[in-house]
């Protein structure tokens, strides 16, 4: 029941973006989202995929940190994800149904994503490190009639509540299905009815930090066709070998480990471990030929520690999302790998909508400009004007982005107020120069002031990883009685450094030499910083720490140390 306007549509969009993946200018102003009124991305594309030339080539590939390695084909691929979507509907998943699939790198994840695809029932990403808590979050409001786990992880669904189906991946104990009897299953499949393009498809759990975690929903396809921008700002070609670290269960992995590559038709490299060694993974990327790679700002930050030149052939692309990049990550891997590492934004409720696209001048701190299919608004958060400074917003009033979710589940209310005024608003402050480059500022709640000025804590963290005894940083406002508030930085040191009073001086320091007085650091704490399990950090607690003046004995002021 494979809708062949609807794939040629979506292959023509495609094709566009790959003949001017290099010319910014023509694709943003030629391109068009395709239209459809049905779609199935795993039927109507990965199998079309699968039946064709790229059938035999590899389309996932994982390598484990005992050195074992499994390899699928397309065709193995949608062969495999056939018989786990037959074996579903005997146990009972319908269309529309929700369930929560909870993972790890394993090739069950991408077969189970495919199959939930073909038979319409909607997904709800979870990741393994989540615990009861949050799982019983997942079940109940997301209404969730089935779960998919590893059986290492059944045991976290002792107390949450509901009537929904239990299967296991890896061995199923007493009241749970096994996973493997779907491998007995017919390999054809047919699907029972039209997948309508609006069709929800997976409803994503947000980070949450700042408050409780939204319930995001996309379509059929808002995520699979939205990430044509995410594909063209990697810069993926067919044929192409892509790595991205990111952990099964967050948007991220969906957008580099699943659509972006395999609308490309190359091959996602996965690389499992326990502990992260960059010497390893870096062995690992010359083995495999890695072509394309993406890695959050906290694993680009380690791996900037490690000998980078231990890497003999680096990647054609190279590519970070989640939070900025600091500049200085970007010229020390342009120093060593001789390639540039292109910042891209986005968030769970849309696809890439800002990035650095391949062939491009890069500007130092700016994420680069809008890539097509998106047009950017910064709007003044309290006059509500578009301007050069203002709201990251989304430009709603000429035609509605299709990587843009549906809406928050369940929450008319929220999805109205990010819809107003005919702008999507991100929440994240931004700048925009002549060129059309954008810089990030910060979120929304994250910029303060300080002495009547505004202080973009991006800006002082990225100055602050200048100096070689910091590896991580955040900046957030610390109560002060004559300046309302001033810049206090929580420091996680580089290997080799004492969280001393002889560090702090040398830090503070810096921050007299490269910033201006009134952003210069005044409070420095040597800390780890908390993060979510997805690996942003939780500024929001940094500032309610800050702001209950609880002093630490790694916590120095600027003025006891000169």
């Amino acid at each position: 029941m494979a809708d062949s306007a609807a794939t040629e549509e979506f292959r023509a969009a495609r094709d566009f973006l790959l003949r001017h993946r290099d010319d910014y200018r023509a694709a943003y102003d030629g391109f068009r989202w395709p239209k459809a009124e049905h779609f199935n991305w795993a039927l109507d594309w990965f199998d079309r995929l699968a039946e064709g030339e790229t059938g035999e080539r590899t389309a996932l590939w994982i390598v484990e940190e005992d050195g074992g390695e499994v390899r699928h084909t397309f065709r193995e691929l949608a062969e495999r994800s056939n018989q786990v979507a037959n074996w579903l509907r005997s146990v009972g998943v319908r269309a529309g149904d929700r369930i929560v699939v909870m993972l790890g790198n394993q090739t069950e994840l991408w077969e189970t994503v495919l199959a939930a695809m073909k038979l319409r029932a909607v997904v709800i990403p979870a990741t393994p490190l989540l615990g009861p808590a949050d799982l019983t979050d997942r079940v109940v409001r997301g209404a969730a009639r089935h779960v998919l786990v590893r059986a290492a992880d059944t045991g976290k669904f002792d107390g949450v509540p509901g009537d929904y189906t239990r299967i296991a991946v890896g061995g199923a104990p007493a009241g749970w299905l096994a996973y493997e009897d779907a491998y007995g299953a017919d390999r054809a499949f047919r699907p029972d009815g039209p997948t309508s393009a609006d069709d929800t498809l997976m409803l994503y759990f947000t980070s949450g930090t700042t408050a409780l975690p939204k319930l995001v929903e996309h379509s059929h396809v808002s995520y699979p066709v939205g990430h044509l921008t995410t594909m063209y700002w990697i810069g993926l070609r067919p044929g192409d070998v892509h790595l991205n670290i990111s952990s099964p269960g967050w948007a991220k992995h969906a957008w580099s480990s699943l659509f972006a590559p395999w609308n490309a038709e190359a091959t996602v490299f996965v690389h499992n471990y326990t502990r992260f060694d960059p010497a390893r993974l870096m062995a690992e990327m010359d083995r495999a030929g890695v072509t394309g790679f993406c890695a959050p700002p906290t694993v680009w930050r380690m791996l900037i520690q490690a000998d980078l030149r231990q890497l003999g052939t680096p990647p054609r692309e190279v590519v970070a999302a989640g939070e900025p990049l600091n500049p200085e990550v970007i010229e020390h891997v342009r120093r060593v790998w001789g390639v540039t590492v292109r910042d891209g934004f986005g968030q769970t409720e849309t696809t890439l909508q800002i990035g650095n696209t391949p062939g491009q001048p890069l500007k130092p701190g700016s994420m680069g400009r809008p890539v097509p299919g998106y047009a950017v608004a910064l709007v003044d958060p309290v006059s509500g004007e578009p301007g050069e400074e203002g709201e990251i917003c989304l430009d709603l009033s000429t035609r509605r982005p299709v990587g843009l979710m549906t809406g928050y589940a369940g929450d008319e209310e929220r999805t109205a107020a990010a819809t107003e005024g005919g702008y999507y608003r991100t929440g994240d402050i931004g700048s925009r120069d002549a060129d059309g480059y954008i810089t990030y500022i910060g979120r929304a709640d994250d910029v303060f002031k300080a002495s009547d000025y505004k202080i973009s804590p991006f800006e002082l963290e990225s100055a602050l990883l200048e100096h070689e005894a910091v590896a991580e940083a955040a900046v957030v406002p610390s109560p002060d009685p004559v300046r309302l508030a001033v810049p206090k930085a929580y420091v996680v040191l580089a290997e080799g450094w004492a969280p001393d009073a002889a560090t702090a001086k040398a830090v503070f320091a810096h921050s007299r030499a490269v910033l201006a007085p009134y952003k210069r650091i005044r409070v420095l704490e040597f800390a780890e910083l908390p993060k979510t399990v997805s690996g942003k950090i939780r500024r929001i607690e940094l500032r309610e720490r800050a702001a209950g003046g609880v002093v630490s004995d790694r916590e120095f002021r600027e003025q006891d140390l000169r």
